[in-house]
């Protein structure tokens, strides 16, 4: 069934202490038009920095997952990207008047009732929705991590984790419907850690914000009253350290009996939501966290990235091929008589593109190139490379009707056989290099199979307005 994205209704906020910064924060949700994703705002700084929640702005992953750009970060976002993954919110603002959100009680709970306090507007556009349609696995063999994402009619998570400790031992969560059970069965699983992390994250300059009001603390070594007064005074507690009696540091008292695995599989939630659109599968999950579900999101990526981003040029496309004229228009800013691509066959972002030039007597250089025998121009042939090699370069950009190609420099240019009118040119380029905004390509030009011509190209990705400027 066809779903239209949604937004929230009002603004709402809340305040309270980051996990491991320790920093005090108020956090504001803010209603969003479509398209416009989950953004993060870091309203206590003069340009407002907005951080896109996707996977490509993860700047750390240790204890948590922190996004960042141009040096400006937010940390340990899970939560919150959870609570608007498990509410079904395409398009949200979060405002932040410091570095990292309210660790509230260490669970999704807190942001998930001041979202359903802000209620939800359906908006007039239709939600994207990752369909997965091939197995993909993800393994860490040292550490026995393993992720398998099936094919499903609709989200489901299964998590296992098995601890070698009495107070957890093995635990394993299911969750089949994410509207039906997400708000109550697995938002408000807290966040836990092992006693012997305690002290080791602290020395890090972590958990300056933790206690056990926010944090539940698993018990895997024998403790006197010594040791539990020095760990009281390292976490610059207040409140007095109780021995424990059922495993877990002040005999706080589990929401679920499996409330840790619970929460592993809120984490993944919240990690998966880095993909920026929903996603509909079966993920299946062995002792996984945050680098795992990091380098997941980046493979699912990889596998379904021409499928996104022929989706958001090309929302009707239809056949064996990746990106129409009209999409290749909505990246390149070339135009008539100047635009030399026809269709991209394939591609993946960085890596490799496909693309075909249709040669007909109509083109405009064919009149004095040569009369009575019409040749392509090789420089042409050479440009139309380029312009191929620009979709690869372009179609990742947030913004590329802002941005503009500028070659650089072309090595071992070789033409092997003359191009004709009637003639069907495909054109194969891989990445050799690619370093911030310069890349260099290889490049090859074939007819019908033969090789005619063959390049390395290098350029630069530029904003329109330094070009304006230079």
């Amino acid at each position: 069934m066809l779903k239209n994205q949604r937004t929230i209704k009002k603004s709402v906020s809340l305040s309270g202490v980051g996990l491991h910064t320790g920093n005090v924060t108020t956090l504001t949700f803010k209603p969003a038009p479509v398209n416009t994703g989950v953004r993060f705002v870091r309203t206590d700084l003069s340009d407002r920095p907005e951080i896109p929640a996707v996977i490509d702005y993860v700047v750390n992953i240790s204890r948590g997952t922190t996004l960042g750009i141009n040096g400006v970060k937010v940390h340990t976002v899970e939560h919150v990207l959870a609570a608007i993954f498990g509410l079904e919110i395409d398009n949200i603002y979060i405002e932040l008047t410091g570095d990292e959100p309210p660790v509230g009680d260490g669970s999704a709970m807190p942001f998930v009732e001041k979202l359903m306090e802000a209620g939800f507007e359906e908006q007039d556009s239709p939600k994207e929705i990752l369909v997965v349609d091939e197995t993909i696995t993800y393994s860490e063999e040292d550490r026995g991590v393993d992720i398998v994402v099936f094919p499903s009619d609709e989200f489901r998570i299964t998590f296992m984790v098995d601890y070698k400790n009495p107070a957890l031992g093995t635990q394993y969560t299911s969750m089949y419907s994410l509207s039906d059970e997400f708000v109550t069965e697995f938002a408000p699983a807290r966040t836990f850690v092992f006693l012997h992390e305690v002290e080791e994250l602290a020395k890090q300059g972590l958990i300056k914000g933790g206690n056990f009001d926010n944090a539940i603390v698993i018990i895997d070594r024998k403790l006197d009253h010594s040791e539990l007064d020095h760990l009281r005074n390292m976490l610059n507690l207040k409140e007095e350290i109780k021995p424990s009696t059922n495993g877990i540091l002040n005999n706080k008292q589990l929401r679920f009996k499996n409330e840790p695995v619970r929460h592993k599989a809120l984490d993944l939630i919240g990690d998966l939501a880095l993909l920026g659109v929903p996603i509909q599968a079966h993920v299946l999950c062995a002792r996984s966290g945050h680098k795992a579900n990091v380098e997941l999101v980046k493979k699912i990526k990889k596998i379904y990235e021409k499928k996104l981003i022929a989706r958001k040029y090309q929302p009707l496309k239809a056949g064996g091929y990746a990106l129409d004229i009209s999409a290749i228009q909505k990246i390149l800013p070339h135009r008539y008589p100047f635009l030399l691509v026809d269709r991209i066959i394939d591609f993946i972002p960085q890596e490799h593109v496909v693309g075909i030039k249709n040669v007909t007597i109509n083109e405009p250089f064919f009149q004095g190139h040569f009369p009575g025998e019409p040749i392509m121009p090789g420089v042409l042939i050479v440009e139309a490379m380029a312009q191929v090699g620009g979709v690869m370069l372009l179609n990742s950009q947030d913004s590329p009707k802002d941005k503009l190609i500028y070659f650089m420099g072309l090595d071992n240019v070789r033409f092997r056989k003359p191009v004709r009118p009637g003639d069907q040119i495909r054109f194969e380029l891989k990445m050799i290099k690619y370093r911030r905004n310069t890349s260099k390509m290889s490049g090859k030009a074939f007819v019908d199979g033969d090789l005619v011509a063959q390049a390395e190209l290098m350029a630069m990705v530029i904003d329109r307005e330094e070009a304006r400027v230079r």
